[in-house]
């Protein structure tokens, strides 16, 4: 006889544990979200304080200072800490798939050529660079990891860029329809596309090893994404937004099912459930029966309090005891190095080939060397698929958050040197922005 849920129920969670969830998901939220908002007030991005929150609860202080509370409150049982990493990893997806929609495709082929040169260079350099580092970080970190993994993955890792932290920075800098802001978004839309698909080949890799073959198969499935992406998923997109109408529960209950069961077929594939998500989620974003006022519920949600627990839990794995180590100092003293030289490097010289200014060159570069989400997303991945030891992690995370604290301080230097045009300034009254933002003239 067949064991089925009905015949032979699984006993619900413990009452204790269930406790502990709770109380987990509300302390990590209510860090997060006080210290979000004292990281804005300072001027820094939201992520920075969310992070902080699981650093204060995690080994790098509540572990050391109160060992005894920080076990109570976060056991190290696997168990109780995937409950709290599967609602991580349901807001990680729902962001990530919020970012596709969000994915301006119209914009990308207006300022295609500019975007691409931008884009292409700003990922060569530092993958090239990121590379060429991974194989000496490797032995002075002692990986576990096979080598080659290893080090493709630092290529990405120093070659992403984080859309989300981007397009945030440049709103609350008022440039955001600004020619450097829409040039900066979209070619940090095709780094963002690239990332999803490197990290999906080498999260591939780390589990059947790094071979021609997992390689193949992984591009393979790939290009399969994308051909059931066009051929399927458009039209199933559009029908299902059809079928909800003008019902904003409808549609943010179909778009989240959407979001999730694309993951899930990534997933099937040996893919990263992310990329699924934001294939996905630019389905949606560019289909005519999408109308974003119906998913503001889900775009206020996600971001407010789903996502703050997600990089509150990715907190409590950075341990900056590490940094006392010199070998673990040295390193991440020269991977920031690496990742801040070869993203301006890169986007600098795609900015002139496209005959930009210098000064409009250097705010791409600051705009698209802020990793934020997407380097803390990369590193999590890379530590759950055991690419990454605790030491290599928390280095990737203090990049992240280094670099998206760096942007808005070069990006407001730039800007008092660009003119403002006569088309930005018809763009900026159109949005209802300032006529012209301050310290700035009219070209």
């Amino acid at each position: 006889m067949t064991d089925t849920l009905a015949a032979a129920p699984v006993p619900p969670i413990g009452a204790h544990p269930m406790l502990l969830f709770l109380l987990q998901v509300g302390v990590l939220l209510s860090l997060a979200i006080v210290l979000g908002r004292l990281a804005g007030r300072l001027g820094l991005p939201a992520i920075v304080g969310e992070l902080s929150a699981g650093v204060l609860l995690g080994p790098s202080l509540a572990g050391w200072a109160a060992p005894g509370a920080a076990g109570w409150l976060l056991p190290r049982q696997p168990e109780q800490m995937h409950l709290l990493d599967a609602v991580g990893q349901v807001a990680v997806l729902l962001l990530v798939g919020l970012t596709g929609m969000e994915t301006d495709l119209r914009m990308i082929r207006r300022r295609r050529s500019t975007a691409l040169r931008v884009s292409l260079a700003g990922l060569l350099v530092p993958l090239g660079l990121g590379i060429a580092l991974g194989y000496p970080l490797a032995g002075l970190l002692d990986s576990d990891s096979d080598t080659p993994v290893f080090v493709m993955f630092m290529g990405v890792a120093m070659c992403v860029s984080a859309i989300p932290v981007i397009a945030k920075t440049l709103m609350d800098m008022g440039l955001i329809h600004r020619d450097v802001g829409q040039l900066t978004l979209a070619a940090g839309m095709i780094d963002d596309a690239f990332g999803w698909m490197m990290l999906s080949v080498i999260s591939a890799a780390a589990v059947g090893g790094l071979t021609a073959g997992t390689v193949g198969r992984s591009v393979g499935a790939l290009v399969l994404v994308v051909v059931l992406a066009v051929v399927v998923g458009r039209p199933v997109v559009r029908r299902v937004l059809r079928r909800c109408g003008p019902s904003a529960e409808r549609t943010v209950a179909a778009v989240a099912a959407l979001l999730l069961m694309s993951a899930a077929g990534t997933q099937a594939l040996g893919l990263e459930p992310v990329f699924g998500a934001f294939v996905c989620g630019i389905l949606i974003g560019s289909s005519r029966e999408w109308v974003p006022a119906r998913t503001a519920s889900l775009r206020t949600v996600v971001p407010a309090a789903l996502a703050p627990v997600f990089f509150a839990t990715a907190g409590l794995r950075i341990d900056l005891r590490a940094l006392a180590k010199p070998p673990v100092l040295a390193a991440a003293l020269i991977v920031l190095a690496v990742a801040v030289i070869g993203k301006f490097t890169g986007a600098f010289v795609g900015a002139r080939l496209s005959r930009l200014s210098r000064w409009e060159a250097l705010a791409l570069g600051a705009g698209m060397n802020a990793r934020g989400v997407v380097e803390v997303i990369v590193a999590m991945v890379g530590l759950r698929l055991g690419v990454l030891t605790t030491d290599s992690y928390t280095i990737i995370v203090l990049v992240a958050v280094a670099t998206s604290v760096m942007a808005p301080p070069i990006l407001a230097f730039a800007m008092k040197r660009i003119d403002c045009t006569k088309e930005e300034e018809l763009r900026l009254r159109a949005w209802g922005g300032p006529s012209v933002p301050s310290g700035e003239g009219v070209a």
